[in-house]
């Protein structure tokens, strides 16, 4: 059984934080390197940046797999489209139908919220994200750069799922 919960109180920001941690080193640092890993951590995902972010209106939740936190999302709402600004897994808990339940309950808060589109951001190098993105409809159409400060970028692609 999957549950969405809330990442309100300090206590979950702190398990945000902490699975984070270890999503981020494991998968990302073979992609954009140690540095920019630790880097992203601090400016993105510490428990500080999590608060300032749910003080921007940036919703956090914890997935929750039978009695463990196995993952967390964010989103927020950019005009007309819901924006998925973050969704992770821990590795040895993909491949459970997590993830489908956990975009399930992102597209029903997208529907909710009178939205008619996801849109998220992907890094260029991480192909089993997109090819995962892709089983789940969404599409690939745009490629940007962002500037992230201290000498780094986010090379990434844009990827949308209509959902009405």
């Amino acid at each position: 059984m999957t549950k969405i919960v809330p990442a309100i109180t300090r206590d979950n920001i702190e398990i945000v934080a902490d699975l984070a941690q270890t999503i981020w080193t494991e998968h990302y640092t073979p992609i954009i390197g140690a540095k920019q890993v630790t880097y992203m951590l601090d400016k993105f995902q510490s428990v500080k940046a999590v608060q300032d972010q749910i003080k921007k209106g940036i919703r956090y939740y914890l997935i929750q797999h039978q009695d463990a936190y196995v993952g967390y999302l964010s989103f927020s709402i950019q005009e007309d489209l819901l924006f998925l600004s973050k969704f992770y897994v821990l590795k040895q808990e993909r491949g459970k139908g997590i993830g489908k339940a956990a975009l399930l309950f992102i597209e029903d808060q997208a529907r909710e919220l009178g939205l008619k589109k996801i849109k998220l951001t992907v890094n260029k190098h991480n192909s089993k994200s997109i090819t995962a993105y892709e089983r789940m409809g969404f599409t690939n159409v745009d490629a940007i750069v962002q500037d992230i400060g201290n000498g780094y970028v986010m090379d990434d692609y844009v990827l949308e799922k209509d959902i009405t």
